[in-house]
């Protein structure tokens, strides 16, 4: 309660230990995903459950990994908790400033750069449940 905190997140220092599918590089049929692998958030935490479950059952399908890239908000978590960012690791929320920039300039409002990497996003999705269980 000091300070008003009431509890404290426990995480992994995940960048070099867990890829962007939320598994163990050294052990890839181990997976970690919610708040210990350093995502913060009921939705952030969810997605990496997503990822991580969906690239197990893959895996035991003999399927490879789906890739969201960078360039979704989900994909964006996996690859900074894999990666990291600058500094110190800490737990992330998804924000625009985690996916990768669009491929051209966008010029005039913030709100129509971050339109703009939503339909991207929208887009790779889209394409991703298409070929989902191919």
């Amino acid at each position: 309660l000091r300070y008003g905190v009431m509890h404290r997140n426990t995480y992994i220092n995940s960048p070099g230990i867990l890829d962007k599918n939320y598994s163990l590089i050294c052990d890839s049929k181990k997976y970690f995903a919610g708040q210990i692998s350093g995502v913060e958030g009921y939705v952030e935490s969810a997605a990496s459950g997503y990822v991580a479950g969906l690239s197990a059952a893959r895996r035991l399908r003999g399927l490879a990994d789906i890739d969201f890239t960078d360039k979704t908000a989900v994909g964006a978590l996996g690859y900074y908790v894999s990666r990291g960012g600058v500094g110190e690791f800490v737990p992330m929320n998804v924000n625009f400033g985690i996916i990768a920039p669009p491929d051209k300039r966008i010029k005039g409002r913030k709100a129509d750069r971050n339109e703009a990497l939503s339909a991207r996003s929208l887009e790779i999705i889209d394409h991703i449940k298409i070929n989902l269980f191919e």
